[in-house]
């Protein structure tokens, strides 16, 4: 029962892309843009919390079934 730090470092990563890229879009004045990139950012790390804890709940549900 290892932690995936693979999912962290992903993570993180988009993390740091997002906040460059929405400093960037800031700082040439297109805020609309920026605030964009921050949403889907947001939205794609939400996806992939939501799949992590859906196999989360798959495991234990077969744990407490046994199944």
């Amino acid at each position: 029962m290892g932690i995936d730090v693979d999912i962290i470092f992903k993570i993180a990563g988009v993390g740091i892309v997002v906040a460059f890229l929405h400093t960037i879009l800031d700082q040439v004045g297109k805020k609309e843009y920026a605030q964009w990139v921050t949403l889907l950012g947001f939205l794609y790390i939400l996806f992939l919390v939501t799949s992590i804890v859906g196999d989360l709940f798959s495991k234990i549900k077969t744990v407490f079934l046994f199944q």
